[in-house]
């Protein structure tokens, strides 16, 4: 609270008090009431200042910018601080994923591009998003978003020969698992605690890593991790809205495998991320496929 606090004085923010966000891991986060009666939302981090903010408020402005996404208005940014307007919790219902769903369908239908990535790297939890441009879609996923993460030290230790040709065979066979289909702006990062409201109670998304890349990779991310029932309803608004080819379903485990793997790299291995991805390289390991 106190590293938090000065960062904001220092930046000319007159603090009155200041919440603390639980569960921060990159950045130190509250909620701060300012002299004024105003409030804010506002991060730092707790190590040296890096571009982390400035990738972040480039994605928030990216997003409404050119796919017209609801995001908080950033307020400041510098080397150790964001600053944005304060959003509110939002209340899961159908109507609320139904909204969001349209949201994200607007985004990708609206951003259609013609190459993989983005014009700088960005940031994934504390590392690095390759972000290098590709033609070649398959290749951007395999080498960006899947293998990236092998060199890695705690997914080094943590995958075995067998386990990383696994992998390694799973990446040479996307264009099997992956029909063609062209990339679209991202959000990079879409699960339910990047998921806000505004006052009206309409959806917001923070904390983004965008890039352009396959639709379906945002809907990987949603789709396998925790979220509420009332979500259902969100694919198949988003289906009706932008279409989703066969098969989609059985693609989405693959294309979490970058979310997987960057878990396991960072360390955050508490809910068995390393046999999910066993399970789903299996088909491809020695035991099973020659090769």
């Amino acid at each position: 609270m106190k590293l938090l606090s000065g960062r904001l004085r220092e930046a000319g923010f007159d603090v009155d008090s200041l919440e603390v966000a639980a569960g921060g891991v990159v950045a130190v986060a509250g909620m701060a009431k300012l002299r004024d009666g105003a409030r804010i939302f506002a991060k730092t981090l707790r190590g040296d200042g890096s571009d982390v903010f400035q990738v972040e408020s480039e994605g928030l402005r990216a997003l409404g910018e050119l796919g017209g996404v609801p995001t908080p208005a950033v307020v400041k940014v510098t080397p150790h601080l964001l600053v944005l307007e304060p959003m509110h919790p939002r209340r899961d219902g159908e109507p609320f994923w139904e909204q969001l769903a349209r949201t994200v369908a607007g985004l990708h239908r609206s951003t259609v591009g013609t190459r993989f990535g983005w014009h700088r790297d960005g940031w994934l939890g504390r590392m690095r998003q390759e972000n290098a441009w590709d033609m070649d879609g398959h290749a951007f996923f395999a080498q960006r978003r899947i293998l990236r993460w092998l060199p890695e030290p705690l997914a080094e230790s943590a995958f075995d020969r067998d386990d990383r040709r696994a992998i390694e065979r799973l990446c040479a066979a996307l264009p099997e698992l992956i029909p063609p289909q062209p990339p679209s702006l991202n959000h990079g990062d879409l699960w339910r605690e990047n998921i806000l409201a505004d006052p009206h109670g309409n959806p917001v998304l923070i904390d983004p890593a965008v890039s352009y890349t396959w639709p379906e990779s945002d809907l990987s991310m949603l789709w396998c991790s925790p979220r509420p029932p009332e979500s259902q309803r969100f694919f198949t608004v988003y289906a009706e809205e932008a279409g989703l080819a066969d098969g989609w379903r059985d693609r989405m485990p693959v294309l979490h495998l970058r979310e997987l793997l960057s878990v396991v790299a960072h360390g955050d291995d508490d809910w068995g991320a390393v046999a999910e991805i066993r399970k789903i390289v299996a088909p491809f390991s020695r035991n099973t496929r020659k090769g």
